[in-house]
């Protein structure tokens, strides 16, 4: 190979770090940084707003179960137009209507009214209010437990979509300087080729070499254009510079077995599936008050006007116990109660099925971690004894004892490990995310990612002892 040939290659070498490092670095103060791109996905990532929303909506199951404690309330009137006409009999003459005699012609038109305020109480109903409030307050802690674990998807979807447009990035400019390098190589092996030093063979390698590796950039662009798309789905904005990614170590447990042990007792999966069991067992004898006495006290209090006389007024007023005592319903209570029970049943089997996922998601996980690791290593050893051994296929074809096949074949397992070494490097850090997440810690409170903390109990504060209102906490 020329000089001319050596120094295109150099710049294959040089011009590939130096772009993979200006995909990794960015420039510039205003670079965006692993950290921040998680703290846009955590503010704004439209999956984890609308679990948000979910979550708020479930709190209110929580004072619509404490309704069940409080009176209701209504008031009732009414009001119309009545016209009687007829003779008088000798009963109406001694009630004194009409001041006539028996047999005289009589009308009159009345204006009937009435207001009136009914108040009820329940004062015992099989302790269904009591256990559909604990249903509701389960459910309300695993809501909670799943909008965790939303966050943790959404954090680690942000992590592998920054990281996928590093290392496309890099990929493309590796693959365009790879294109600079063949178009040189093909340039001067049509020079040789013209003072028969080479055949038109060599030539023809060459120009294959060239064609494949533009239809590597344009492979290349079209991944690069995925993680852009990717990206700006899930972080919420165009990526621009980016700083580096780097692995939180700091953050992995230090062993598979402390790893497990964190899962099982914290992964918000497994909280969640406890919280169901709960409620399911609430369900239960939410299904067993059907079969209890219900006690309820009502009050009621009327001002009722011209009823049947004209000018006439009167108050009514009354309090009326009631007891009500299921003895036969059809048989529909006794099989919801059965289903209940069921229900119960399969909440359990779910929670162990859920510790089994978690479980078996910690150990895959925790072995792509190892294995990205040795990758990194065994990655950047093939790089170094590529980059030797294609200078010395370079020396070879400058004295005659290697052909130009071979100073491409070189080439291109230089340019393989490197992109291999990229996509080790990329795996080293999401692996590390990825572990962090399936021991349920992937969260911007744990890892401390600099945002304001979303709190789904300061809402659930502000609505559960409502009495009253339409209006939502935050003004809607």
């Amino acid at each position: 190979m020329t000089d001319t040939g050596t120094r295109a290659f150099r710049g294959l070498r040089l011009g590939g770090f130096a772009a993979m490092a200006l995909a990794l670095a960015g420039q510039g103060a205003t670079a965006e940084t692993l950290d921040s791109a998680l703290a846009r996905a955590y503010a704004g990532n439209p999956t984890l707003n609308a679990q948000r929303a979910g979550q708020r909506a479930n709190d209110e199951n929580v004072p619509r179960a404490l309704a069940g404690y409080r009176p209701t309330v209504s008031a009732s009137a009414s009001v119309g137009v009545s016209h009687v006409s007829g003779k008088l009999g000798a009963a109406a003459l001694a009630e004194g209507a009409g001041g006539g005699r028996i047999g005289r012609e009589s009308e009159q038109t009345l204006v009937p009214g009435s207001a009136g305020l009914s108040v009820s109480q329940t004062l015992f109903n099989g302790f269904r209010t009591d256990n559909q409030t604990r249903q509701a307050e389960s459910q309300v802690l695993g809501g909670r437990e799943t909008l965790r674990n939303t966050e943790m998807t959404t954090l680690f979807s942000a992590a592998q979509a920054y990281m996928n447009v590093l290392a496309d990035t890099a990929t493309l400019e590796l693959n365009r300087n790879n294109v600079e390098v063949l178009e040189e190589q093909l340039r001067q092996t049509r020079d040789r080729f013209n003072v028969g030093e080479v055949t038109r063979t060599d030539v023809a390698q060459a120009e294959a070499r060239l064609a494949g590796a533009r239809a590597q950039v344009s492979l290349a662009e079209a991944n690069l254009r995925t993680s852009i798309a990717t990206y700006r789905q899930v972080i919420g904005v165009e990526p621009r510079q980016l700083a580096p990614g780097r692995p939180i170590d700091r953050f992995v447990p230090g062993t598979l077995t402390a790893a497990v042990e964190i899962g099982l007792m914290e992964h918000p999966a497994i909280l969640s599936a406890l919280h169901s069991v709960d409620a399911a067992e609430a369900q239960v004898k939410i299904a067993e008050s059907s079969l209890y006495p219900t006690v309820s006290v009502t009050g009621n209090a009327a001002q009722v006007f011209d009823q049947q006389i004209a000018n006439t007024r009167f108050f009514q007023g009354s309090i009326v116990g009631q007891l009500t005592v299921p003895l036969y319903q059809g048989g529909a209570e006794y099989a919801q109660i059965r289903q209940a029970k069921e229900q119960v049943g399969q909440a359990r089997l779910q929670a162990e099925l859920t510790r089994d996922q978690v479980r078996a998601g910690i150990v895959t996980a925790w072995g792509a971690l190892e294995a990205a690791k040795a990758r990194v290593i065994a990655s950047q050893a093939q790089v170094q004894a590529n980059e030797v051994a294609l200078n010395g296929v370079r020396e070879e074809a400058r004295v005659g004892q290697r052909t130009t096949l071979d100073v491409l074949n070189a080439q291109q397992e230089l340019l393989s490990a490197r992109v291999s070494l990229i996509a080790a490097q990329r795996d080293r850090v999401i692996g590390s995310y990825q572990v962090v997440q399936t021991v349920g810690r992937l969260t911007t409170r744990f890892i401390a990612v600099p945002v304001a903390q979303y709190s789904a109990k300061q809402h659930y504060d502000q609505v559960k002892d409502l009495w009253y209102g339409v209006r939502t906490p935050d003004g809607r």
